[in-house]
């Protein structure tokens, strides 16, 4: 049984991944597949759940490969994934790119399916908030999630077009009217320190709808959230517990998240309960 099994309440995971991507020569390096534990069926991740003790998941298709293609692949599988089990809720894999406009339409047209819950843009393979050619996609995105009541969730990480200073931007243009899920709350030492530093709660005390997961986050950065969050007595409710699997380690995600939380009642918000509200 998974660590999250034993002598412990069931956890929601607000952040893992299905569907199995090729091989790709990486940094220039021979074709590697580094997720190695990457789940190609439903069954597969049936059993991941049953055996850490996952109760509810929000499962996105996989990417990482510049290929919006084959992240885009996984829609059907994900959304077939929350039909087959209750406990599973989807997230649809969009863009904002001009490039991917009609790959996007497709996606959006399974908004209203059974257990859709999120619409997943990652700046990683493309695209810009900033960038005027993705604000049309942007529009369209952000207006599709307010039309179903999904969340838009976003991955961060330091520098580029994935950096905070950039992803921001989508919380102060879309924040008040639909739930952004911002992804390992910035992804490493610049970002932490600009969301924890102030611009997380900052954006809970102005009234928008900003949420974020802590899975990759540095070891201090979870300890500091959770003090500046007493400290500063809002943000409670705005954060969940992520695994990111296959790309983080369910494991000892839940046990680093664990030993941050410290009360009961927090720690019922972090892994059930907001969960449940975002989500549903």
């Amino acid at each position: 049984m998974g660590i999250v099994a034993m002598g412990s309440r069931p956890v929601f995971d607000a952040h893992r991944h299905l569907g199995v991507l090729p091989s790709y020569p990486f940094y220039g390096g021979p074709p590697v597949m580094p997720a190695v534990r990457s789940r190609a069926t439903i069954r597969e991740l049936i059993a991941d759940l049953d055996a850490e003790g996952t109760e509810r998941a929000l499962v996105i298709p996989n990417y990482g490969v510049p290929d919006p293609q084959v992240a885009f692949s996984f829609n059907e599988l994900c959304v077939e994934a929350a039909a087959t089990d209750d406990r599973i809720a989807a997230g649809l894999w969009v863009s904002p790119l001009p490039a991917d406009a009609a790959r996007t339409e497709a996606a959006l047209a399974l908004a209203g399916e059974r257990g859709v819950r999120a619409l997943k843009l990652s700046f990683l393979l493309g695209g810009r908030p900033t960038d005027p050619t993705c604000r049309p996609g942007l529009d369209r995105i952000f207006a599709a999630a307010e039309q179903h009541d999904l969340v838009v969730h976003v991955h961060t990480s330091p520098g580029a077009a994935s950096d905070i200073d950039e992803v921001g931007h989508l919380v102060e243009w879309y924040g008040d009217r639909v739930a952004v899920h911002l992804v390992h709350f910035g992804g490493g030492m610049s970002g932490h320190i600009k969301l924890a530093g102030s611009r997380f709660l900052d954006w809970v005390e102005a009234g928008k709808r900003v949420y974020t997961d802590l899975s990759w986050a540095i070891g201090f950065a979870p300890r500091w959230l959770f003090t500046e969050v007493e400290r500063r007595g809002v943000g409670h409710d705005r954060i969940l517990f992520a695994s990111d699997e296959p790309w983080g380690d369910q494991p000892g995600e839940y046990a680093r998240m664990k030993a941050a939380v410290g009360g009961a009642d927090l720690a019922d918000l972090v892994f059930r309960e907001t969960f449940h509200k975002l989500y549903g």
